[in-house]
């Protein structure tokens, strides 16, 4: 009885981490805290990041925005409360570090902790048993380097560690997860250059993250694929003076992960392929295994929106609209965010407006996020 208790515990802490809808047709992950962003930056333009300009938090997004980095030192610290309206003690953590050695290159590590709280345990008597704080954590070093003037690429290494196992459960099947992945990246980010009434700068973006082996969440249990994801995107600085910088940006994202099989007439048959395959071939396979075809695939990109403006490089406000297929998670909404700048340091915050009919963990929740810059400055343009 209390390790059937347990495991339905274990599976509604999965279910939040996951955001798991009705829909069968959504796609779930192990270790799905890679998949949150962790700065608020972010958070104000939509969830994006793979093509902004660079910032303290570009390695979480695109490590290669980092050769385009303007400080020779950053740190950046963030707090992002999860799921606030039911608890007080669940959220992600980050803090980065970012060296840019020279014009061309830069290195940075940061560490991502998340944590969904203290669980108190009882037997089926209801007598305290004892407690348990289940957490993901990622340690991630990169390395960038720009081609030339305008190209730069990326790659990271990442440590992945989820620890959901419940341990005063002498037969518990659960398991810490300890494994290991790899992203690359690519930017692009042009000179400034003149439209007439304005000056603009364009940019561009891609990252393929989370390149790893597959993993248990039971002893003995199926292997479940990590978040490998794709991101592509592309934006343009409107320079409308030596003060004011408006910043437009859109996003694509999609899961490199295959598609379950379902039945989708009814008739007892599963259809789409068979995806009990290895992390690599599953990369590849997840283009065109959607049981429903080519349609259900272009409805496993998310999209996003952003704009910000930026006034003196001292103050911005951000909007952003982040938007998903009804059958693939059906998360939609709004965000607002803003940015101030002190001296060397930044604070930025962002709200989001849900506007679907699924429950997102960031409602009624403000972000934060503080940054400091230091040493020497590569001034770009």
């Amino acid at each position: 009885m209390k390790k059937i208790f347990y495991k339905v515990l274990f599976a509604i802490i999965l279910l939040v981490q996951n955001n798991i809808t009705a829909q069968v047709s959504t796609l779930t992950t192990a270790i799905p805290f890679e998949l949150i962003s962790p700065d608020a930056r972010s958070g104000g333009l939509g969830d994006m990041g793979v093509a902004t300009s660079p910032d303290a938090y570009s390695q979480h997004h695109n490590a290669a925005k980092l050769a385009f980095g303007e400080s020779q030192f950053t740190v950046g610290v963030n707090y992002t409360p999860w799921l606030r309206n039911l608890t007080n003690d669940v959220f992600l953590g980050n803090v980065t570090f970012t060296n840019k050695l020279n014009e061309r290159s830069a290195w940075a590590a940061s560490l991502t902790y998340f944590s969904l709280g203290t669980i108190e345990l009882t037997d089926n008597t209801g007598l305290a048993t004892g407690s348990e704080n289940p957490n993901d954590l990622s340690f991630d070093v990169s390395y960038a380097l720009k081609l030339n003037d305008g190209i730069s690429m990326a790659v990271t290494m990442r440590y992945l560690r989820s620890d959901l196992s419940i341990r005063v459960i002498d037969d518990s099947d659960l398991q810490t997860i300890n494994t290991f992945a790899v992203d690359l990246g690519a930017y692009y980010q042009s000179e400034e250059l003149n439209y007439g009434d304005f000056n603009g700068r364009w940019r561009a973006g891609m990252s393929i993250a989370n390149i790893g082996p597959k993993v248990e969440l039971t002893v003995g249990g199926r292997q479940s694929f990590i978040p490998t994801n794709m991101r592509l995107g592309g934006g343009f600085d409107f320079i409308l003076d030596d003060l004011s910088t408006i910043k437009s940006s859109i996003e694509f994202t999609k899961l490199l992960v295959p598609t379950p099989q379902r039945d989708i007439d009814g008739d007892g048959i599963l259809e789409g392929k068979d995806n009990d395959v290895d992390f690599f071939t599953g990369i590849f396979q997840s283009f065109g295994d959607a049981p429903d075809g080519f349609s259900e695939e272009l409805e496993e990109f998310t999209w996003s929106l952003g704009a910000e403006y930026e006034y003196d490089k001292t103050f911005a406000f951000r909007l952003g609209y982040f938007n998903e297929s009804e059958t693939k998670g059906a998360r939609r909404f709004f965000t607002l965010g803003a940015g101030f700048k002190f001296k060397s340091s930044k604070i930025d915050v962002s709200y989001l407006l849900n506007s679907s009919d699924v429950n997102n963990p960031l409602e009624n929740t403000l972000r934060f996020s503080i940054s400091f810059d230091f040493g020497d400055l590569f001034e770009e343009f």
